[in-house]
């Protein structure tokens, strides 16, 4: 996906995140986040994005804090996290394309970076908004859904920090039905290693397969659906490592 692409889904992410919020009000509880309620959710979410702006407005060449989440509920609570949004969409519109400023996973640039970071946390934390209203969830593409695979399976879960590790090497598959992409993760006692492929995958056997849209897919190893929104084929044990051990803080 380019860049302006990016920003203008996550232009409407933010909108739709704030739509359902409000109309859930504060103290609604969030199924997907356990233990948290919308307030919380507006709380988290407004503190990255004014996170995220920071290093593009600032220039931060190495990790800077966020500034904290505000005491703040009700309507207050909901300006404060509409005005950063909006802040953030501006920000991201308005930085030079040769911009440099700190990232933490590989991009084509940081532009890149935080443009497809802060489309992908807006996204999930819109559909933990909507999962609060107990209806259906605004689609996500497959092009989008597929972006958001390979940030969290070749971003995210590369890095040491990764806790899906297993004493026994196994192998999982993910293929979107509705696509070319067939991703295929190999978890040790190391951070898990994903290739990427066309069509139905390598001929390497996998012990698992979960198969799907490229949006059940994406929900679902993101932990906001549950395993049997997508197929399971093989052994259950590798998903669960998966879904055990894969909720990413940042």
């Amino acid at each position: 996906m380019q860049i302006t692409e990016h920003i203008a889904s996550l232009s409407e992410e933010g909108r739709l995140l704030a739509a359902a919020a409000e109309q859930a009000g504060p103290g609604a509880s969030v199924p997907t986040c356990p233990g948290w309620q919308i307030r919380h959710l507006l709380r988290h979410t407004g503190m990255v994005h004014r996170w995220a702006a920071a290093f593009l407005t600032e220039g931060h060449t190495a990790y800077h804090p966020d500034g904290g989440e505000p005491d703040l509920d009700g309507a207050e609570l909901l300006a404060w996290f509409r005005e950063g949004h909006s802040h953030l969409v501006r920000s991201l519109e308005e930085a030079p394309a040769d911009l440099e400023c700190w990232t933490f996973l590989p991009a084509p640039s940081p532009l890149a970076f935080w443009s497809r970071r802060q489309l992908n946390e807006t996204t999930v934390h819109r559909v933990d908004a909507e999962s609060a209203l107990g209806g259906p969830l605004t689609p996500v593409s497959a092009d989008r859904a597929v972006d958001g695979i390979d940030e969290l399976l070749t971003g995210f879960h590369a890095r040491p920090k990764s806790r899906v590790r297993s004493d026994k090497p196994c192998t999982l598959r993910v293929r979107a039905v509705d696509t070319a992409a067939t991703w295929t993760v190999r978890i040790s006692e190391d951070p898990p290693q994903t290739v990427r492929t066309a069509g139905e995958g390598s001929a390497e056997h996998a012990d698992c397969e979960l198969s799907g849209t490229a949006e059940g897919l994406y929900l679902a190893l993101w932990n906001r659906l549950p395993l049997t929104a997508v197929t399971l084929r093989g052994d259950r044990a590798v998903a669960r490592l998966w879904t055990d051990n894969s909720a990413v803080t940042w």
